[in-house]
């Protein structure tokens, strides 16, 4: 399957949907990210994920990764391809100028990453990790910290990981057991066992930098006392240069159902030599950072998938010929018709075209949140910083629960479309399937992220502000076509009123919660697939209305194509996928006793 990057409706989101020109001219980092540059960004990135990635994508699924006497050899070809990748100075696009990146604002690094996830996601897993741990030394990091590691993780010549996980506990980092012993030069000395450590071990870089969670023998208990320390492969020599080998093992690789060219590694801490970052027993908040970067990622992954099956999909469905159409024959020449003439079949296409182009515009969005708080950090306007983080992280969970699950979704209905040549290798759509799964489980489990939402976020971090914020957006978007005839009326019209309908579904919860305690628990993930649901309205008819007034313009002929097709996108979104909202309405505010009525011990497989 050819990959080929979306950079025509790429362009339409940054330059005639949420005016990234303007956007990028607003921020003190935002001088060097001219129409040009990412132009140039945007062209460069394709052909490394056209040409270069995406040929490794088949193959390094068939081969994956592996594993002897604690080593692990990456796929044929993954070393030579980072190695351009390093070469281009791709890692370093977002970071800053004093630590060899390029200062650009933190969105162009989201770009890219779509191209390469969709391209070749398990390629994009080694490079993608050293983003968190970046970023987490930026923000956290001593000054000797930030210059013993930052050039070499920024230029891509080392590479990070995030350590969490471990075999008692995944979410519940309570259970953390990982010790971490004070010694008499400032350094700790770490032990324990972490396991699903994403590029934990691999042959692409010469180091890897592991954060690392763990906990000091005088600790509090519970989540309060963990601590946050860098603990590398190798340890630095006086020169900042990679010497001898810390005591950190890979015991074993696993054999997972997809991203089978990402080494997920068993890491086994012996000891090993590590350096605190940030405040001791303040680590859970420091690694947030990391965590909050690794979702935006993962929600990444749902749209990647998404875009990869549909471009797969779409191509066989115009080629591919079964019966005839009810309506008659519309290839009369052939034998059949081709399959892009059912309805069935368009309606897969079309759900999985509006699930990626309407997440694309989602996660373009947050990016921008996302560029403006880095800015705010940077100029040390704590109090304009704290709120669009408060921002950010309503928008946080909903990409990562809503657009992974439709990205699933999308990627099961490519297979779909291929009937039982789906089922097959060779033609890709089943590993786009399998490399999708994961995307709903790790850095936190869809239900996670639903309780992140309604929990933290929308009860008791801002008392449904973030919610009433939201929708006062959506009904500034309908306002001025609601008295509107055609699709762009009714369009706003059902946006006023999802709006309003997410404020009283949220007040309904909030006052029910007060006396039952389990409602968080039973309606949260209704309610966090009801709001993805919505808030993807919102992203289409704000498409929708762009796509509208440029078409009124008249652009050409191919232009006016692709603008008619963004409206008919947007129509089939509000007609089909937007109506299973009210289902996840309903199933929201029905009563916890469907679900905690049934005893424990009922819950038996002697039948």
């Amino acid at each position: 399957m050819n990959y080929k990057a979306p950079l025509r409706d790429m362009r339409f989101l940054l330059n005639e949907v949420l005016d990234y020109p303007a956007h990028y001219a607003s921020l003190a980092n935002g001088a060097d990210a001219t129409p040009d540059m990412i132009e140039a960004i945007l062209q460069g990135a394709a052909t490394l994920c056209e040409d270069v990635l995406a040929p490794l994508n088949l193959s390094g699924d068939q081969e994956g990764c592996h594993f002897h006497d604690g080593t692990v050899t990456t796929p044929a070809g993954f070393k030579a391809a980072y190695a351009q990748f390093v070469a281009g100075g791709w890692q370093g696009l977002s970071f800053p100028t004093e630590y060899g990146g390029q200062g650009l604002p933190m969105s162009v690094n989201v770009f890219k990453s779509e191209m390469m996830g969709c391209a070749n996601w398990s390629f994009n897993m080694y490079p993608g990790l050293s983003v968190g741990c970046i970023n987490t030394i930026l923000r956290y990091g001593s000054a000797a910290q930030k210059q013993q590691y930052l050039p070499s993780l920024v230029a891509g010549v080392w590479s990070g990981t995030m350590c969490l996980t471990e075999a008692q506990c995944g979410t519940d980092l309570a259970q953390v057991r990982t010790r971490a012993e004070p010694l008499p030069d400032g350094s700790y000395r770490i032990t324990g066992t972490k396991i699903f450590i994403s590029s934990g071990e691999h042959d692409l870089t010469d180091n890897i930098i592991h954060i690392v969670l763990a906990r000091l023998p005088d600790a509090p208990q519970g989540t309060r006392g963990i601590s946050l320390f860098i603990v590398p492969k190798r340890l630095l020599d006086s020169e900042g240069v990679s010497g001898a080998r810390n005591t950190v093992v890979c015991g074993a690789i696993e054999h997972k159902m997809g991203i089978r060219g990402s080494a997920t590694a068993v890491l086994n801490f012996d000891g090993a030599t590590g350096y605190l970052i940030g405040q001791l027993n303040k680590g859970l908040e420091a690694m947030f950072t990391f965590m909050n970067t690794a979702r935006i990622g993962t929600a990444i992954q749902g749209i990647a998938h998404a875009e990869a099956s549909f471009q797969g999909a779409l191509p066989y469905a115009r080629e591919r010929r079964s019966m005839r159409a009810l309506s008659g024959k519309k290839d009369a020449d052939q034998v059949a018709d081709a399959l892009i003439w059912h309805p069935d079949v368009r309606r897969m296409l079309l759900t999985q075209k509006a699930i990626a182009e309407g997440g694309r515009a989602m996660i373009y969005s947050a990016a921008q949140l996302a560029d403006k708080m880095f800015n705010a950090v940077t100029a040390g306007d704590e109090a304009q910083a704290k709120m669009l983080d408060s921002e950010l992280g309503f928008y946080t969970p909903i990409l990562k629960g809503f657009l992974t699950e439709m990205g699933l979704e999308a990627a099961n209905l490519g297979m779909q479309v291929f009937g039982g040549h789906g089922y097959i290798h060779e033609h890709g759509m089943e590993q786009i399937a399998r490399d999708a799964r994961i995307a709903t489980l790790y850095e936190g489990t869809t239900g996670i992220q639903a309780l992140d939402l309604l929990g933290r976020k929308v009860l008791l971090g801002s008392r449904s502000r973030c919610v009433r914020d939201f929708t006062a957006t959506m009904w500034q978007l309908a306002k001025p076509h609601l008295l509107a005839r055609g699709p762009l009326g009714r369009m706003a019209r059902s946006l006023a009123a999802r709006a309003l309908q997410w404020n009283v579904l949220t007040t309904r919860i909030m006052l029910r919660a007060r006396t039952d305690r389990e409602l968080v628990g039973s309606a949260s993930v209704d309610y966090l697939m009801y709001s993805g649901y919505v808030m993807l309205a919102y992203f289409w008819a704000r498409q929708a209305s762009s796509a509208a007034a440029l078409l009124a313009n008249g652009k050409g002929v191919e232009e006016d194509a692709f603008y008619r097709a963004k409206l008919q996108t947007a129509e089939f979104y509000f007609a089909r996928l937007l109506p299973r909202a009210d289902g996840h309405h309903r199933s929201a505010l029905a009563p916890t006793g469907s679900v905690m009525q049934v005893e424990a011990a009922h819950f038996a497989f002697d039948y």
